[in-house]
């Protein structure tokens, strides 16, 4: 009984926690004269337990990032078999070793961070069932974050999936770039923040006037403590783990 009481309190506070972000989401959007719908709402699940992950799903949400494989693997594998509409995306750094693996679970893989792992990534396609969306990330501040270091090396990424998308017929037909990714540096001060969001928003269209046949619209950009100003700034798809639900344990 008691620990049916527990989860019936942890799925109210994270579906109140919901409403409440997209409110601010809401507010932030209209602030900017954007449209609220045109952006996402992805639950960071790192740490957090699979009744957290069904709780944010029962109160409307369908996309879920994770940083590691093995926990993806381990929370989602049979969750998903129950729940085939959520969408999962790798977040977190992902070693060259584990991307056959990625391939298996991911619908999105978000971190991808240099020439080396794409290519990793583009000729284990054989392996792949369904459409594969990327997010190349580009360091923009964070200094302890990972990413692409500047746009040359972000344009010569892009190149190689120009011409993997040529010559590869399964490549062209199942892999997409979703978009650029970032992390804005964790400060208070929302000068740097903005310039951190506002050079990954420059980096996109200066993708999508070189490469015009590979898509590039999103921006995967902000999280809890900062999400209001990703989206004022542009952001498509903010990533939300401690203000849905709370400290990881």
């Amino acid at each position: 009984m008691l620990e049916h009481q527990e989860d019936s309190s942890r799925a109210t506070i994270i579906r109140d926690n919901i409403t409440r972000i997209r409110e601010r989401m809401e507010t932030a959007a209209i602030k900017a004269g954007r449209n609220p719908a045109d952006i996402a709402l992805l639950a960071v699940t790192k740490f957090h337990p699979l009744e957290s992950v069904r709780a944010a799903y029962d109160a409307g949400l369908r996309l879920f990032g994770e940083n590691r494989v093995q926990e993806a693997s381990d929370k989602y594998t049979d969750f998903r078999q129950h729940m085939p509409d959520a969408r999962l995306h790798m977040i977190g750094i992902l070693q060259k070793n584990k991307v056959n693996k990625s391939l298996d679970l991911f619908d999105a893989i978000q971190s991808v961070d240099s020439t080396e792992l794409l290519e990793a990534i583009l000729v284990r396609l054989e392996r792949r069932l369904f459409p594969l969306a990327l997010y190349f990330e580009l360091h923009t501040g964070e200094e302890s974050k990972s990413g692409f270091p500047d746009t040359d090396a972000l344009l010569h990424a892009c190149e190689l999936l120009a011409e993997y998308r040529i010559r590869s017929t399964l490549c062209a037909k199942l892999v997409r770039l979703e978009g650029l990714m970032t992390m804005a540096p964790f400060t208070d001060d929302p000068v740097p923040v903005r310039a951190s969001f506002g050079m990954l928003r420059k980096a996109r269209e200066l993708v999508r006037g070189r490469f015009p046949e590979l898509g590039c619209e999103g921006l995967s950009m902000g999280m809890s403590n900062d999400f209001e100003l990703a989206i004022e700034e542009g952001s498509t798809l903010v990533r939300i783990g401690t203000a849905i639900f709370g400290p990881r344990i």
